[in-house]
């Protein structure tokens, strides 16, 4: 989440099928460190030509399936300049499986060009490339692979609003370590600064996900108030169309947009 250089442009209108339809392919394999309920601290470069600067990042993971090549979470961001408290935003992810997704993002704005530019920054793609060229990747057999590759775009804010003066309208190229739970990533927005790093190391911490009601989603989100920690629950509306779908896959965002995020409902602390 950098800083905001200008309004979000109409999305590409180049095909967004970064999804494949060949279910041949077996998931990405199990790893404990990445489920539900993981959570991992770092930093975020975002230097520019003016000056060096880094975030401290934490992240937590709230849902993941394998299976469908999905997960979610929320990334909080501490020590940003333009904001009076720390910056949280939920995020949904793409984890590449050469079933759900490839290496291709089609969307956002990313070229086949620069999905190659940005894989390209982990030495653990090195191995894959020719095959990626070859084919796209669709005969890549990744299930045994130590590295899971995901792309992680922000879908909204959730303790500040749209006018905080960052900007969430890129999205995350991401290499997972089964081994140690490590993630690596570079931001994309063209129109910030390029190859803004994440580094971030899983820690021992680890909560629940997110677990469905009705018509409300209760998360675990802990939020520093003062010298309290409250609970945030998540308020989803029952007229919203996608609510069914929300409900399956974990897809807050599709639940309830309303341009300042979410709306964030105080439990006791």
């Amino acid at each position: 989440m950098p800083v905001r250089v200008v309004d979000t442009a109409t999305p590409s209108s180049q095909p967004s099928s970064g999804q494949d339809a060949n279910a041949g392919h077996p998931s990405p394999p199990s790893c404990s460190l990445l489920s539900a309920g993981r959570c991992y601290a770092g930093t975020q470069n975002v230097s520019n030509i003016q000056k060096e600067e880094a975030w401290k990042v934490n992240v937590r993971i709230h849902g993941c399936d394998l299976e469908q090549g999905y997960l979610c979470g929320t990334m909080e961001a501490l020590n940003v300049p333009l904001a009076d408290t720390p910056v949280v935003t939920f995020w949904e992810g793409e984890i590449v499986d050469a079933k759900n997704y490839t290496f291709f993002t089609g969307k956002w704005e990313a070229s086949p060009e620069d999905d190659i530019r940005h894989w390209s920054k982990f030495p653990s793609f090195t191995p894959l490339l020719s095959q990626i060229e070859t084919d796209g990747g669709k005969s890549v057999d990744l299930s045994n692979y130590a590295y899971i590759f995901m792309r992680w775009k922000e879908q909204y804010f959730v303790n500040v609003g749209v006018d905080c003066g960052l900007t969430i309208a890129g999205f995350y190229y991401v290499c997972f370590s089964c081994s140690d739970g490590s993630i690596s990533g570079y931001y994309y927005d063209p129109n910030s600064s390029p190859f803004q790093k994440l580094e971030l190391k899983c820690t021992n911490e680890k909560d629940s996900g997110f677990t469905f009601s009705s018509y409300e989603l209760q998360c675990q989100l802990q939020h520093q108030l003062g010298s309290g920690v409250v609970n945030f629950a998540l308020v989803m509306l029952p007229c919203i169309p996608q609510i069914v779908q929300c409900m399956q896959y974990c897809e807050v965002w599709q639940a309830y947009r309303n341009g300042d995020g979410c709306r964030a409902v105080l439990g006791d602390p």
